[in-house]
């Protein structure tokens, strides 16, 4: 474990889970994160994700409560600022001194960022207010263009929270690039230290206006509001030379187009559709990023968009634009669909190595859209001839939702009962590739099973956090997912409080959908702190929730 921990700091990398890493890695050590992990980019909605709170509270009922992804991902992401503040040569002095100094010990952030000053010279207490202060950085920006002179103008500002209604201005490392209207690099990643309010910089030379890549490397955690046209979210998804502010380009295009899709009933934008095509077929890049790049944002990201521009989130209406996306791009990619399986397709005898997962998780992103066009038949023939659990896993997925799930869930169940990890794959995939309105019986139904051990925390995650992440099931019209999941939490909290508080984080949205979805979440909630001899973790999650 120290050998990893050190390794995961030298190489700056935030290290998460994912479905396709760890079904991958189970039979193979690691040699090298960074020929699995080369993706970090994430950005999360203000009020719910791990990027809301600070990495260390200033107080707390029950400490237990903040062992949560603000502590592993928004800690893990501001040490990615701080290597890319210093570089990677004073990185890697201040690691050395930090080992030497503090092996063995159990250190406080002061302690962290003390042996950084040592080592660089560097003040970093404005730095540390990444650790302090709670909510995600706004960075707007705005640009000029006058006598060969690029201006890119940058704004801070945090939203106030409880305890802290003032923020001081934080240390943002920006990385920037600039792109002439043909396509071509102007300008090469550089870092940008934006540490005031308000800040300008400008970049001279130029015989056109550039177009600007921004954030590259998600080289810090904040919300970048700019008003950028789809015309040039399109030209970045084309040609930007950066991978992240490439596949964020494609984001923002799939995110515009399904809010149009939700809110008018418009038809999918083909720009996006077009220009996502263009990255599929260029096979000079990675096979996983080319999976990657064909995601969309998730359809609870999707509901916090729509409240933020001021409109009630409808799950139904969200669940079938997604749907009816994904059916578009299936029948505008029949032709391509085959070739891109072909190339996915891997022959040689099953490795965990980087190059077969990439094709494995491309042949993934193809398959899913191959179910639409075929009732699941590539997928009933990619389970029958699989031989490892990634591919029966992909293939499982798509025969549940194409309703011929029954004998692949049967055999799967056979060959992997006696192992527990992969048993928890197993309940969830069942809830969280259903149709909306299967996700509440399938729950109930997955909860009497014989081996659903609830008091065993990875099985009842499994399956309550599956419903709990089906968007459009949880948060059905009729309630009956918020009275599931608070009749588990109230039977869970006498013998689990943490992991029931941490669940209890299913309703922390509960204030952007309509009055009644508001009504029966506040009466869930209530009801779970009447419970009598309720744990302080709960008490405190509950109390927050109805709060805020």
């Amino acid at each position: 474990c120290r050998d990893w921990f050190q390794l995961c700091l030298k190489e700056g990398l935030t290290v998460f889970r994912d479905a396709q890493f760890t079904s991958d890695m189970r039979s193979e050590p690691v040699k090298r994160i960074s020929d699995v992990i080369d993706l970090r980019g994430r950005q999360f909605p203000e009020d719910q994700g791990p990027l809301s709170h600070p990495v260390r509270p200033e107080s707390f009922q029950e400490i237990n409560n903040f062992y949560t992804a603000t502590v592993y991902e928004k800690g893990a992401e501001v040490i990615g600022m701080l290597k890319r503040l210093v570089g990677d040569e004073a990185y890697a002095r201040a690691l050395d001194l930090y080992f030497d100094r503090h092996d063995g010990q159990a250190c406080t952030i002061e302690d962290w960022l003390k042996v950084f000053e040592d080592a660089t010279g560097r003040d970093l207490a404005q730095f540390k207010r990444w650790y302090s202060q709670a909510g995600t950085p706004r960075v707007s920006v705005s640009e000029s263009f006058a006598d060969g002179t690029y201006s890119l103008t940058f704004r801070q500002e945090t939203p106030p929270t409880p305890g802290q209604p003032e923020k001081a201005p934080q240390v943002i490392p920006m990385a920037v690039g600039l792109l002439n209207p043909n396509g071509d690099e102007v300008l090469p990643t550089t870092l940008l230290e934006f540490n005031q309010s308000e800040q300008t910089f400008n970049f001279s030379g130029f015989a056109a206006k550039p177009v600007p890549s921004l954030l590259r490397g998600f080289s810090a955690p904040v919300v970048l509001d700019r008003e950028a046209g789809r015309d040039e979210q399109a030209f970045l998804l084309a040609h930007d030379t950066d991978t992240f502010t490439r596949w964020d380009a494609g984001r923002q295009l799939a995110r515009e187009t399904l809010v149009d899709m939700v809110l008018t009933g418009a038809t999918p934008d083909m720009a996006y559709i077009d220009g996502l095509e263009a990255v599929l077929r260029d096979e000079t890049l990675d096979p996983a990023y080319r999976a990657l790049m064909m995601g969309t944002p998730s359809q609870s990201e999707l509901a916090q968009v729509l409240a933020d521009r001021g409109h009630v989130p409808d799950p139904d209406a969200i669940w079938q634009a997604a749907e009816t996306l994904a059916q578009v791009k299936a029948e505008r990619w029949t032709d391509l669909l085959p070739r891109l399986a072909a190339e996915a397709e891997v022959t040689a005898p099953y490795s965990a190595d980087a190059e077969q997962s990439a094709r494995r998780a491309l042949g993934a992103a193809v398959l899913s859209l191959q179910t639409r066009l075929d009732g699941g038949a590539a997928a009933e023939a990619q389970f029958g001839r699989a031989d490892n659990m990634t591919l029966q896993l992909s293939a499982l997925s798509n025969l549940i939702r194409a309703g011929r799930d029954d004998a692949a869930l049967e055999a799967f169940h056979d060959q992997w009962q006696g192992d527990r990890l992969v048993m928890d794959k197993w309940f969830g995939l069942q809830i969280a590739a259903t149709t909306p309105e299967k996700v509440v019986p399938r729950t109930e139904a997955l909860t009497a099973h014989p081996a659903f051990d609830w008091k065993n925390p990875n099985r009842f995650r499994a399956v309550m956090g599956a419903m709990m992440m089906h968007h459009a099931g949880f948060h059905s019209v009729d309630g009956a997912g918020y009275r599931l999941l608070a009749d588990w939490l109230i039977r869970l909290d006498d013998v689990n409080p943490q992991t029931t508080a941490r669940m209890c984080s299913a309703f922390q949205t509960w204030r952007r959908y309509d009055a009644g979805r508001q009504e029966m979440i506040r009466a869930e909630l209530e009801r779970i702190r009447s419970k009598p001899k309720l744990s302080r973790d709960v008490d405190e999650m509950v109390s927050r929730i109805l709060g805020a």
